[in-house]
């Protein structure tokens, strides 16, 4: 028989891109340095990757017999549940993100331990640490259910044998990183051995029904690392985000097949692990200061739940040519923006000001209903007048001044109204919204142009 054949090729390890030479620079993504020698070989018909069920022709959607709610596991963790859409989907395959040291592996041992009060098995393969050093650290976080078992491996058919032989509900890979296929030349982590490791266990997890949960790693921008196609091939892309000094961490939905996307919830680090933060607003908004100048609160939004946070400026004149503009939190482009249109639309004197941004608690906002709240700060910290303590903002704010209308605004004032908040700043054009929150006790302000603003504060 005549030996399958191999040739040489060269595959970038920040895009996958294949060339059959070096290059010194990939040409997809601009990456130096990027590219690794493998070796690629012919795959058999045996040994093709994909799956496949018994069904001989498609079914019409009149005759499924699939139930309307997917069935899913219950992880005992209320704020994962909620981010994954009501729980682990049965035969799901999902992939959790993070930094070194956000706390990962913590998160993955406690829905472990919640999963297995719910009566389902779970098995734990870790490639990073030995079965002492992931028992010892179930303990420390007490978890000794009989229906979880742990395991050291890094091969992925032995990993694949052992999950077929157990037959647990809930799979843990820590981290696809580590694991490998022995016919593959390649070294664990590159963006072959990850494309064909997650390709298997994608397998696995649909044909024979079982969860399964990837740990992946993230590059020094916070992406996930590996190819892009890993993203494609989950039905769940999960991000652990925090800061390692602090002890609050952001669990957010990339992608979900299954339920909503930029979900959100909120832990915090404690001695035995993870605890929810069921009033995350809260707990951001208890170390305000009594009507401090350059602090507003917003009312953000991620996916549908609606999140307070507190959004601070402060303002130094410079004798510098060129002023510093510094944020945390928020783009430093959003922040030019806005001081651009506050300059030219509201005459406030800030171009010779430096002027410094934060988000307290580590958040980091995208969305534009920021605008106002963020110019609300600046005009405070310039003009050294304090803003009511018991005031919210949102709305987007356009080059030409005006104000333009959010996502779900009646959702951001319910929220605050929880916390007590009584003076709500919000764009004109969604008054119609909001009308039923429109009681004795509350003030709205319905702003059309930024000028307003510097007249109602």
């Amino acid at each position: 028989m005549a030996k399958s054949k191999s040739k040489t090729i060269y595959v970038c390890q920040n895009c996958g891109a294949q060339r059959p030479r070096w290059e010194g620079k990939c040409s997809d993504c601009g990456s130096w340095n990027s590219l690794v020698e493998e070796t690629q070989t012919e795959v058999k018909a045996s040994q093709t990757r994909g799956w496949s069920v018994d069904a001989q022709k498609p079914t019409r959607l009149d005759e499924s017999p699939v139930e309307d709610v997917l069935p899913r596991i219950n992880t005992g963790i209320e704020e994962f549940n909620r981010v994954v859409g009501g729980g682990i989907p049965e035969g799901g395959f999902l992939l959790l993100g993070g930094s070194p040291g956000i706390g990962k592996s913590t998160l993955l041992l406690q829905i472990a331990g919640g999963v297995a009060k719910a009566s389902k098995k779970v098995l734990y393969v870790s490639g990073e640490e030995s079965v002492n050093q992931s028992i010892s650290r179930a303990h420390r976080l007490g978890i000794r259910s009989p229906l979880i078992e742990m395991a050291a491996e890094s091969e992925l058919n032995k990993i694949i044998d052992m999950a077929k032989a157990s037959k647990p509900d809930v799979l843990v890979v820590d981290s696809i990183q580590t694991v490998f296929l022995s016919n593959l030349e390649s070294a664990p982590g590159s963006v072959s051995q990850v494309r064909e490791c997650a390709a298997h266990l994608m397998s696995l997890a649909k044909q024979n029904g079982i969860a399964v949960i990837l740990v992946g790693h993230v590059t020094k921008d916070g992406s996930i690392a590996g190819p892009k196609v890993l993203e494609h091939m989950v039905d769940c892309v999960l991000s652990f985000e925090g800061d390692t000094q602090s002890h609050f961490r952001l669990l957010k939905t990339i992608k979900n097949r299954f339920g909503g996307a930029l979900e959100i919830g909120i832990f915090q680090m404690a001695g035995k692990g993870l605890e929810e933060v069921a009033n995350p607003s809260e707990l951001f908004l208890q170390e305000r200061g009594k009507n401090p100048v350059g602090s507003v609160v917003f009312s953000s939004l991620e996916g549908n739940r609606s999140l307070l946070c507190e959004i601070q400026a402060l303002s130094v004149s410079t004798s510098m040519a060129m002023p510093r503009r510094t944020s945390v939190g928020i783009e430093t482009n959003r922040v030019h923006l806005l001081t651009a249109v506050l300059e030219r639309h509201a005459q406030l004197p800030i171009q010779h000001s430096d002027l410094y941004i934060n988000v307290v608690g580590g958040l980091k906002i995208q969305e534009p209903a920021v605008d106002l709240a963020l110019a609300a700060a600046m005009i405070s910290t310039e003009r050294n007048i304090p803003i009511d303590m018991m005031s919210c903002f949102f709305g987007e704010v356009g080059l030409t001044g005006e104000v333009r209308g959010v996502l779900l605004p009646e959702i951001r004032v319910k929220e605050a109204i929880k916390l007590g908040l009584k003076n709500f700043y919000l764009p004109a054009n969604q008054k119609q919204q909001v009308e039923e929150y429109m009681k004795k006790g509350l003030n709205f302000y319905f702003l059309k142009h930024i000028k307003e603003l510097l007249n109602v504060i």
